[in-house]
């Protein structure tokens, strides 16, 4: 298992790498299709990308929570929270990388 965590840039480098776009032009392409997922999000659509996941909103009601240190009762108030659902495709490439030792 792999310890790297994938940041923007390394998503830049690849769209440079494989789509041959210019460095800057793979960059806003990659800045581009985030802002347009997270525009969706925050405005309460789910985004699902085949083959990958999807992404989705849920409204999380108000609840009563206990601090684990002292014991007391505590009002969490309501929020919205994302949630992802990987594809079955997704999880077979997962499950067959680890089968294979990749």
């Amino acid at each position: 298992m792999g310890n790297h965590t994938v940041t923007r840039a390394d998503l830049c480098e690849a769209v440079y790498q494989k789509v041959g776009l210019s460095r800057t032009e793979s960059a806003e392409l990659v800045e581009k299709v985030l802002s347009e997922i997270s525009d969706s999000l925050v405005s309460g659509d789910s985004v699902k990308l085949s083959s990958f996941g999807s992404f989705v909103v849920r409204s999380k009601g108000e609840r009563i929570g206990r601090n684990p240190k002292t014991g007391e009762e505590v009002p969490i108030s309501p929020r919205r929270v994302m949630v992802f659902k990987p594809s079955n495709v997704l999880k077979q490439r997962i499950n067959d990388a680890l089968v294979d030792g990749s």
